[in-house]
């Protein structure tokens, strides 16, 4: 028998070993320059009516001209395939909850999660309700992205995953679209179900919905994995700044958007530019969707932030009768061993999510989830007309149909008119519950409001502020609409929009320059408000501060998480010792360390406690800073920003996935945002501003956009990280919208022939 366990484990590893030799060529990747992934590109057999040009820069940016609408989306889907076919695969494979078809049995109960979230469930009614054009041009992109797909060149590290050439789908390409849509509300809730109805629970809750607590990490295994993946996709963060013709230099408007998502490589953007009958605009694209996200046109230019509304809602269904439930089982493949099985049940309220377990409930108890994301509203299509909107007004008109993820879209436009529109589906709502996040799915007043939906037409919308300035950073609603509906639960702080609104207001007049740097501050106020409470809590002790030496760098702080700030690396060494002793059933982690705890009780934590455990903890919390303040100079030494390949996550072979790694300014809610935890040394900044824009309507050529990484996602590939250099110095690619610019400044040529 022991001899049979070995022959088992050895076989293992055998069959292990041959499955990554096909992918030995993503450890050690060819290099490639940009003539050679250009010539790659495929041009045999195009589904094309007629020639399309496409010129790129330096940096592999296409810019597409075609004489008809579909034989620009055939050429887009051409271009995404070619520069990001496994990323899209990719996107493709989490949408659909097929991981473990990559990464084996682990992935299972993941996979089981993500097919009762069911991504693409509205699919099926949305392609039925989409308008001609939209069916056209989407049905063009698929059959460019295809081809790319089905006959270009394999990635190298397609062998390493096992993935498979395979077709994508109208369906697929929803789901995609629809998981970028999660609702960051879900994190939060996951990871407290199982703990309601214990002690201390209550109080969870209510110090939660107080704090207006953000998105936050669950700490076991599976389902921060499954939390990491639903955060690092989904766009949960971002800046937005508009600016009025009076407040702006050129005497037009400006906009500046910055989206915060996860810093891994491949970006989830990639920048493009085109021209067809019916298209002219710049800007950013999601790989794998015919849509542009952030961008400009002649006429508009337009960026966004997550609204964070809370676009689901949690019901309790343990009680509903046996006929309420249908069901069925899913097969779910694993690599390198036998297909499971598992068990989805939907009900009138949504998919049953405590059936994976994933996300743990009481027992006895289902809990569904209703999502807006399940409606058939049309995302597309609402984008599709904004990129061909004229002016502010057809640019907000468009968004009628907008669903998931909720989004606050800041717009500027050629005459000089800048606004905001709330750009979601939700159910009106008169109110939210204050005990539990789980409604009764019994209760009639619960569900009415599903029976009514909210969208753009409804929500809050403003045009022109007096100021001349708007920003945006996922604040509360009520901190620029007057009476807002009941939107959502948990916000940002709204340290980043202030800091934004400052910097645009303390000049008379701003330049595209200045919007930029307005995009690398790295001043969180809050920060040094919550310092300077800590500083004169240590000073009133008996016999005054502990080490002051160490101390003396927050004095006078102004929250600036520069590179070289010693205060920002005292402050957050201070703040990581600190917590565990105010909170330690949190042992350090979940969402008492996020921002919105520490702004709203930490001070207020500590001045609860008894004098004598008050002056014991903070002493405690100095003493257990001085190692680490001493060992580490600044913050930049302990704040790293990495630049590495998704492919670093794998066990054993990731770190060959690393390129490098930085010191970074920043922190978790500075407008140049670089999310981190509790600092007690060096750790990896992995969620942030990750791509940049900057538009000024005086003039179609002035639009500026960089990647934290680069436009090609191919290993080894000149343009896979080139643009990192930009994004660390503050500079940017030109992307203009005249021909003889982009003629000038994208020399190189392709041309497409049917």
């Amino acid at each position: 028998m022991a001899g049979r366990n070995r022959w088992g484990q050895h076989a293992a590893l055998l069959l292990a070993i041959l499955a990554m030799l096909p992918g030995c060529a993503a450890l050690l990747p060819r290099q490639t320059g940009i003539d050679r992934r250009l010539a790659a590109l495929p041009r045999d057999g195009l589904a094309l009516g007629g020639p399309v040009t496409i010129r790129w820069n330096d940096h592999l940016v296409p810019w597409i001209e075609a004489a008809s609408d579909a034989d620009l989306a055939f050429a887009l889907g051409l271009v995404h395939g070619h520069l990001r076919g496994t990323q899209i695969a990719l996107l493709r494979m989490v949408a659909r909850g097929r991981l473990a078809e990559i990464a084996g049995p682990l992935a299972t109960d993941i996979d089981h999660a993500l097919r009762i979230l069911d991504f693409g469930r509205a699919a099926p009614a949305i392609e039925r309700g989409w308008p001609a054009g939209t069916r056209a041009f989407v049905g063009s992109f698929l059959a460019g992205l295809n081809h790319a797909l089905l006959r270009g060149p394999r990635p190298p590290e397609s062998g390493l995953l096992g993935l498979r050439r395979e077709p994508l789908t109208t369906a697929d390409l929803l789901a995609i679209g629809r998981l970028a849509g999660t609702d960051i509300n879900w994190l939060a809730w996951f990871s407290l179900l199982a703990e309601r109805g214990t002690p201390g629970f209550a109080r969870r809750w209510q110090r939660t919905l107080e704090a207006g607590a953000g998105t936050t990490m669950p700490a076991n295994g599976e389902q921060a994995a499954l939390g990491a993946l639903l955060q690092g996709l989904s766009r949960s963060g971002s800046n937005a700044v508009a600016i009025a013709p009076s407040r702006s230099a050129s005497g037009a408007a400006l906009l500046a958007s910055d989206p915060h998502l996860g810093l891994s490589l491949p970006n989830l953007w990639m920048l493009v530019g085109m021209r067809s009958p019916s298209f002219h605009l710049v800007g950013m694209m999601v790989p794998g969707l015919p849509i542009v996200g952030l961008g400009r046109n002649p006429d508009v230019a337009w960026g966004g932030t997550n609204l964070r509304a809370a676009s689901s809602d949690l019901f309790d269904v343990s009680r509903l009768p046996p006929e309420a439930f249908s069901g069925t089982e899913v097969t779910i493949r694993q690599r390198l061993w036998f297909s499971a099985r598992r068990r989805v049940r939907l009900t009138p309220h949504g998919p049953v999510v405590t059936d994976s377990p994933v996300v743990p409930g009481r027992p006895g108890e289902a809990i569904a989830l209703r999502w807006a994301g399940h409606e058939p509203a049309d995302e597309v299509t609402a984008l599709l007309r904004a990129a061909r909107a004229r002016s502010g007004a057809e640019f907000r008109e468009s968004f009628s149909g907008f669903a998931v993820s909720p989004q606050n879209m800041l717009y500027a436009d050629r005459h000089g008119t800048i606004g905001r529109v709330t750009a979601a589906v939700l159910p009106s709502r008169a109110g939210f519950p204050q005990a539990d996040p789980v409604l009764d799915a019994q209760d009639p007043a619960a569900t009415a409001p599903w029976r009514r939906l909210w969208d753009a037409r409804d929500l809050p919308w403003l045009e022109n502020p007096p100021e001349g300035v708007l920003a945006s950073a996922n604040e509360h609603p009520a901190l620029w609409a007057e009476d807002p509906p009941p939107l959502g639960w948990f916000f940002s702080d709204g340290d980043r929009v202030a800091r934004l609104r400052t910097l645009a207001l303390a000049r008379p007049k701003l330049t595209p320059a200045d919007l930029a740097t307005m995009q690398r501050d790295t001043v969180a106020p809050k920060a040094a408000a919550l310092a300077a409470g800590l500083l004169r809590r240590l000073e009133a002790l008996p016999g005054g501060a502990p080490e002051p030496g160490l101390l003396a760098p927050l004095r006078g702080w102004d929250g600036d998480y520069a590179e070289a700030s010693r205060a920002a690396l005292v402050f957050e060494l201070l703040l990581a010792r600190l917590v565990p002793a105010l909170q330690p059933e949190g042992g350090g982690r979940g969402p008492e360390t996020g921002w919105n705890f520490l702004t709203t009780f930490l001070l207020r934590d500590l001045d609860a406690l008894p004098p004598e455990r008050r002056e014991a903890v903070l002493r405690r919390a100095v003493a257990e800073a001085v190692p680490a303040a001493t060992q580490y100079r600044d913050w930049g030494e302990v704040h790293r920003l990495r630049a590495a390949h998704w492919l670093v996550n794998l066990p054993v072979l990731g770190r060959a996935f690393v390129l490098g790694t930085w010191p970074v300014g920043g922190s978790r809610e500075t407008p140049m945002k670089s999310g981190h935890g509790l600092v007690t040394g060096p750790h990896e900044v992995t969620f942030g501003s990750m791509a940049r824009q900057v538009s000024d309507m005086a003039d179609p050529d002035s639009n500026w956009f960089v990647l934290f990484g680069g436009q090609d996602g191919w290993l080894g590939s000149a343009a896979f990280a080139d643009q990192v250099p930009l994004w660390r110095e503050g500079r940017s690619i030109r992307m203009p919208l005249h021909p003889a610019t982009v003629a000038a400044e994208f020399p190189r040529v392709t041309v497409l022939r049917p």
